[in-house]
Formats: structure tokens, sequence, C-alpha cells
């Protein structure tokens, strides 16, 4: 039975991924920050010597742009030392990572989707600590797989429960109307990861459900899905968050071409999880 080993649980995709993956085929081991502190060296190679995964799955990070930008030390504390931690400990046993990243590498205006092969350019200290965290992980390892995704919603604390949860209080809210992805569900996310378990295949892959939309349009969505569209009103407005990517639509090219399975349309995803957990897990 294959080891995994599953840093950030509780979070998004790490709680998908428990959801998901099948444990009668897999021994699982899933931690937190109380469990493991992956910035803490000695906590990642003692827990690593005692579990002895076959693959981690490392979900952990820090994921809040504006606490990013106020505390760079932290953000690539987390998400470049924390990965380089983990990639050296998972080479030494020979593991194989799967490390989660995300579309704020590219921080550019463009007319077409991002592939796995357009030159990264972060702008924002999130963007380029998840990045410099993709470097030092294909630097210290012959086996990993880097997964970029976007917009991703599941358990906890989200746009969609925000959206949702403001609903219930106001009348009224605005939503940029000049940013551009593509709304990923984490359950989604995770059928994509669980390819990667049992695969040979390492290199950079992008995972994102089909279509694109705004944020203003994601939220329109996901009133209208969850039958709140007659409570508040959504307002599209011009963002000029220096922070935040325009326009970071990830075109799925890798997993196109290696014949790996692509995530579902954004709006199919999205009807399934709001009918699922009404959006309120």
């Amino acid at each position: 039975m294959k080891k995994v080993w599953i840093t950030g649980a509780s979070g998004h995709i790490g709680s998908a991924l428990l959801k998901f993956l099948d444990c009668t085929r897999y021994q699982i081991f899933a931690t937190d920050i109380s469990e493991v502190d992956i910035t803490k060296l000695d906590e990642v190679r003692s827990y690593m010597n005692i579990c002895r995964p076959d693959v981690v799955i490392n979900c952990a990070g820090m994921t809040d742009v504006e606490e990013c930008e106020r505390n760079v030390d932290e953000a690539y504390k987390v998400n470049a030392i924390g990965v380089r931690n983990i990639a050296v400990e998972a080479q030494v046993i020979g593991a194989k990572l799967i490390q989660i990243s995300t579309d704020d590498v590219f921080d550019m205006k463009n007319d077409h989707p991002y592939n796995e092969f357009d030159r990264a350019y972060p702008k924002s200290i999130y963007g380029k600590s998840k990045y410099a965290g993709e470097q030092l992980a294909f630097q210290l390892m012959n086996q990993c797989v880097i997964i970029r995704s976007s917009w991703v919603y599941g358990i906890g604390r989200d746009f969609v429960s925000e959206v949702l949860d403001r609903a219930e209080k106001t009348d009224r809210m605005e939503v940029p109307n000049n940013r551009y992805a593509v709304p990923t569900s984490a359950k989604e996310l995770a059928k994509v990861i669980a390819q990667f378990i049992d695969s040979d295949a390492c290199g950079v892959y992008h995972a994102v459900c089909k279509g694109s939309c705004s944020r203003y349009e994601f939220a329109k969505e996901i009133l209208q899905l969850a039958g709140k569209s007659e409570k508040m009103e959504i307002v599209p407005v011009i963002s000029e968050d220096a922070t935040r990517p325009e326009y970071s639509l990830l075109d799925n090219m890798m997993l196109r071409i290696s014949g790996f399975d692509e995530p579902k349309e954004w709006k199919e995803a999205l009807k399934e999880y709001i009918e699922e957990t009404g959006g309120m897990e």
C-alpha cells in the first residue's frame, strides 16, 4: 500500500483530497501546522523518517495575498523555505513531491491563456514566493510535480462562501469586472492530483476547470445557483489592486497532451459544489 503524506490537510485542497482518496488503496498521513510546521526542517525530517511516505502532497502555504505583502519574510518562509525543507527530505528517502502552486506566478495582461511553457512573471509577493518554491523543488528533487490552479474554492473561507455570506447580510456587493481567471473546485483539483500519485510523470501542470470568467461573472453565477440572486445586487467595478493579476487564465496543455483527465467545466463544477454543500462548508 502506497503511503501518501498530505500537508495543509485542513485547507481547501487537503480536505478535498482526504474525501476523494481511497483509504483502502493508500495509507494516508494528514498533517497541519500543529502537527508539522513545514518551515522547520527538523520537524519535517522527523516526520518524514517516521512515516516514510512514497508521495508528499504539499497543500500547505501562505495564501492571503495582502498578508504576504505585509509580511514578506513569512511569505517566503512558508511558500519557499517550507517547500525546500520538504524537497530536501523527500529526495533523501526517494519520495515524490506534488507541490500545489498558483496562477499568480503570471501577472501580465494577456490575450490568451497561459500554458506551462509560458514564462512565469510574478509581481506580487505571494506569486514570487510561490514561484520561488517551484524553483527550489525542481533544483533539489528528481521526482517533482508542480500543479498550478486558480480561484480554488471548497471547504473553508473563500470567494464562494464570502458571496453567500454577504447575501445574508447586505443587499449590495461590489466585485471586480476586470479580473479574469478560472474558478476551480477543490474536488475537481483533487481528482487531477490523484492521477499523479501512481504516475511517473513529473514537471509543471496547469489544472483548472474549463472555461473562464471575471470575478463579477463568478459572483453572479454563485448567487444564481444558490437561488439568492434576488437577495443581493452584484455591482461591477474596476479594481486597481496592483497585487493581483488582471488576466491569469491557465491552459491545461500538459494534462491534455499527456493524456490526463481534465477538470469539468467551471459552471458545472460550481453547481455540483453548491448542490452538495450549499457552499457553506
